[in-house]
């Protein structure tokens, strides 16, 4: 999720799923409009300072130092610990649990923090760590951060916080839509997003995988929620994880929010965000499973070393490519598939291949690999113009014998709250991740599509550890298969046929089920128009 897309200061839930397609539309009907607003371009400040500061090291001393030695074993183990948050309330716990526990530093990286309850309720934590003596680096992809130029300017005047907005935007005004408009003189750079997700305490231990900060991502949305996983992380992989955002956090792409956000005093900075926060700690989060074991003394993990893959903040930069080059985790990951001997299992929310990736496939398949893939339907989707650009690989992908799943719009998705859950009347596919032969998984931010391979940086971890592989197996093959289509080729072996649990009971659609009033001439159009590239 990670394009431009509609116009709102708050992005309600529709809007957070960050594809352009809401943008472009608005773009077409202001058409008459675009030279005006263009007369005025805005730019970014130059020159600006940007204070080099790089994760603290001495955090022995720190409560959650001692607790992530206590849960990995003695000596000189090279391994990390690894615990997967795939509810979305022990996602929640994991963030808001390591974030008050933090002593010494908290580093946060996301492509979207909402202002919405959810949002503002992390916000707020952070404020209360700062409060504390910690030292607080916040660090959010800009697209739709200004709407928040208040909250995170009075952020940025408290004592120990420091913000900084990735890539920015020239115009701060407006909403998403007007922002682009004001914009489109530097749209080859602003097409490019840092859709990272990563949180850091005490350099000890790591939240990191699919989510981003809003109600949505944590089983609070409505009408829908996303389904979605990420990782705790301890261990030796923390560091490099920290290495990474520093690499971030130090690079010309990363502006210091004071730098692009026209000011006021800090007075009257901390006094608009106290008002933003006013009421969103009155109810305070119930500390769950995560935190419960982190006042215990010991984490429960799982065991495995760990590669992480991180593109470059420099993917952004246009003057530095002529032309978009596929990403490091894009390109590792692909390698990781085509590195199997026996079965990969994927589940991403938009899977658009690719050359490439279409012919890791296809060789993966016939050296007898058996290939999954999980993705939302037409049904499900939040980005109808991307399912659109998926289905053009169908009928190949089937015809190679890759076996493709699209999940269902049923209660179903909503039956277990233990594992994959959410609330509300729609569960949307959001994990990005990928079992090779039992063993190793992919968890990350990356999606499978063209966008996440050639203009946004991603970040992403490779563990071997059999059963944390197995857990994510299993939570696919129980939550998610049962609850999807699976496709096949009708016996003229051109259409496709949707099948609904076992092919002898279940119901077989001939064509798209639910796709009747997506499936409109506009978005043919713009399927048609739109470069795959683009999706």
């Amino acid at each position: 999720m990670n394009h431009l897309h509609q116009a709102g200061h708050d992005p309600p839930p529709a809007a957070a799923r960050p594809r352009w397609l809401g943008a472009l539309r608005t773009l077409l009907r202001a058409l008459p409009v675009v030279m005006l607003a263009l007369a005025g371009c805005a730019s970014l400040p130059s020159p600006v300072e940007r204070p080099t500061s790089h994760a603290l090291d001495d955090v022995a001393s720190t409560a959650l130092a001692r607790v992530a030695a206590a849960s990995l074993p003695d000596g000189g183990d090279a391994r990390s610990g690894f615990r997967l948050l795939a509810s979305s309330a022990d996602a929640l716990d994991a963030r808001i649990g390591l974030t008050r526990r933090a002593e010494k530093s908290l580093d946060v990286q996301y492509y979207l923090i909402a202002s919405d309850a959810t949002g503002l309720e992390f916000l707020g934590e952070l404020r209360d760590a700062a409060a504390r003596g910690v030292r607080v680096r916040l660090m959010i992809d800009d697209l739709y951060a200004g709407g928040q130029d208040a909250l995170l300017a009075g952020l940025e005047a408290l004592p120990n916080v420091e913000v900084r907005l990735f890539n920015p935007l020239p115009s701060r005004r407006g909403g998403v839509a007007s922002r682009v408009l004001l914009s489109l003189h530097e749209f080859s750079r602003i097409n490019r997003r840092m859709h990272n997700k990563l949180l850091i305490a005490d350099n000890s231990f790591a939240v990191t995988g699919g989510r981003n900060v809003a109600n949505e991502y944590f089983g609070r949305g409505a009408p829908a929620n996303f389904i979605d996983m990420d990782v705790l992380a301890s261990g030796p992989v923390v560091g490099e994880l920290s290495a990474v955002f520093d690499r971030y956090w130090n690079s010309e792409q990363a502006y210091p929010a004071r730098s692009v956000v026209s000011g006021r005093t800090a007075p009257a900075l901390r006094d608009s965000l106290a008002r933003a926060l006013a009421g969103h700690g009155d109810d305070r989060h119930a500390a769950g499973a995560v935190s419960a074991e982190l006042d215990a003394g010991r984490i429960d993990q799982h065991l495995g070393r760990a590669r992480v893959l991180a593109d470059l903040p420099g993917k952004v930069a246009v003057a530095t490519q002529a032309a978009p080059q596929e990403s490091a985790v894009s390109s590792a990951t692909l390698d990781l598939i085509g590195s199997a001997r026996e079965d990969v299992l994927i589940a991403t929310p938009y899977f658009i291949p690719g050359a490439r990736g279409v012919d890791v496939m296809r060789q993966a398949v016939a050296s007898g690999v058996r290939l999954s893939v999980v993705t939302n339907s037409l049904a499900t989707t939040d980005e109808p113009l991307v399912h659109l650009g998926y289905a053009r690989h169908r009928s190949r992908l089937l015809a190679m014998g890759v076996g493709l799943y699209e999940l269902m719009p049923t209660d179903q998705n909503r039956r277990n709250e233990t594992t994959l859950d959410f609330h509300g009347s729609l569960g949307r596919l959001h994990a990005k991740v990928a079992v090779v032969d039992h063993r190793h998984l992919f968890i990350g931010s990356m999606n499978m599509d063209r966008r996440s391979a050639r203009w946004n940086t991603e970040i992403g971890l490779v563990i071997d550890s059999a059963p944390l592989a197995a857990e994510v197996t299993s939570l696919l093959q129980h939550e998610r298969l049962p609850s999807s289509w699976r496709l096949r080729l009708a016996q003229d072996d051109r259409r496709i046929e949707w099948v609904a649990g076992d092919a002898a009971r279940g119901a077989v659609h001939a064509s798209e089920p639910a796709g009747g009033a997506r499936h409109s001439l506009w978005l043919r159009l713009a399927a048609r128009l739109v470069s795959e590239d683009l999706l």
